[in-house]
């Protein structure tokens, strides 16, 4: 799977890029995305993920993360196939801010904070919601198991 990472707060340690680099690459297996697979993943401010959600959630205040999924199909949009086109997945936006902030609120490390939004703006791009308790539940049971299954339990 190729993942551009962008930091934009330039504060984002290449440990932590690798970790989630190495737990998204095992999500995608165990979620059996096979074929090659194109991301991006994008550490931002409070600032501009606030922008964001104002923009595109009409929710004015900053938020941990947001996801923009490639594959969601829309009604009277034209499928592209072919074995040749990589699939692209999307984009994970994560607040750095937020990770921190949550981490401490959480008792955590920071460390599993990003983790867990990862998995969380990754298994959105897969078409995970959590709109209704049914859908969360099922979504949130997912989340701890890759993150178990990877050596990140809580």
């Amino acid at each position: 799977m190729h993942i551009d990472f962008h930091d934009k707060t330039n504060s984002v340690q290449t440990d932590y890029v690798d970790l989630i680099q190495r737990l998204l690459i095992f999500a995608a297996q165990k979620e059996g995305i096979v074929r090659e697979a194109e991301m991006s993943v994008n550490f931002v401010d409070n600032k501009e993920i606030q922008e964001l959600n104002r923009n595109y959630r009409q929710k004015d205040s900053p938020t941990d993360v947001i996801s923009f999924a490639m594959q969601e199909s829309v009604e009277g949009e034209m499928d592209i196939v072919g074995d040749d086109i990589p699939m692209i997945l999307g984009d994970i936006v994560i607040s750095v801010d937020k990770a921190k902030e949550q981490a401490i609120e959480y008792d955590h490390t920071y460390e599993r904070e990003l983790a867990f939004l990862t998995v969380h703006g990754f298994l959105h791009l897969l078409g995970y919601d959590h709109m209704n308790k049914t859908d969360e539940k099922k979504m949130f049971k997912r989340q701890e198991e890759i993150l178990g299954e990877f050596g990140l339990e809580r």
